[in-house]
């Protein structure tokens, strides 16, 4: 049996291999990127996750078309699969700006944890030190040692004033 499988095992190893390749020198490259730019390991490790789901979705479209499922045919589960996903992407549209936005963020934010902001709302302005950065949102610590969640697609919308830069002090301890 599995000498009738033979050329299609063949191709499969070189599929498998070649993302394994792209997946360790993209994962390589965005570490370098973000350690050069002082980037939190967790951010790190969550776009390395991303890139590693769209190689795996990718593979998946190449192993059906090794096996010999023709382009007609993907065409139509692929088209169908994104006219549902689709559907339920647009009822959640708000929460792929959020994770799009953090992508957006990881490669072009010039702010990192640590960093004192403000952010120039005019109905809420705020003035707090950025905890964490995160998928969705930014955790933001006020003076007054409340937490803010800060969606990610509003840090892209509206404008930010670097206040203090590392302005995180060991000594305060927030409850």
């Amino acid at each position: 049996m599995l000498l009738n499988f033979k050329g299609e095992l063949i191709a499969t190893t070189v599929v498998v291999l070649a993302l394994l390749l792209i997946r360790y020198i993209t994962n390589f490259t965005i570490t370098k990127i973000a350690r050069k730019n002082e980037i939190n390991e967790a951010r790190i490790r969550l776009i390395r996750r991303y890139v590693t789901i769209t190689l795996f979705l990718i593979g998946i479209l190449l192993e059906a078309y090794v096996f010999g499922t023709q382009l007609r045919e993907l065409a139509v589960i692929f088209s169908s699969v994104f006219a549902v996903i689709g559907i339920g992407l647009f009822a959640i549209w708000s929460i792929l700006s959020n994770i799009t936005s953090g992508i957006i963020m990881f490669f072009s934010f010039p702010y990192k944890v640590g960093d004192k902001i403000e952010i120039h709302d005019k109905d809420f302005p705020l003035e707090a030190i950025i905890e964490d950065i995160g998928a969705f949102q930014l955790h933001l610590r006020l003076d007054n040692g409340n937490l803010v969640t800060y969606p990610n697609n509003l840090m892209l919308q509206k404008a930010v004033t670097l206040i203090e830069k590392d302005a995180i002090d060991d000594d305060a301890e927030f409850i």
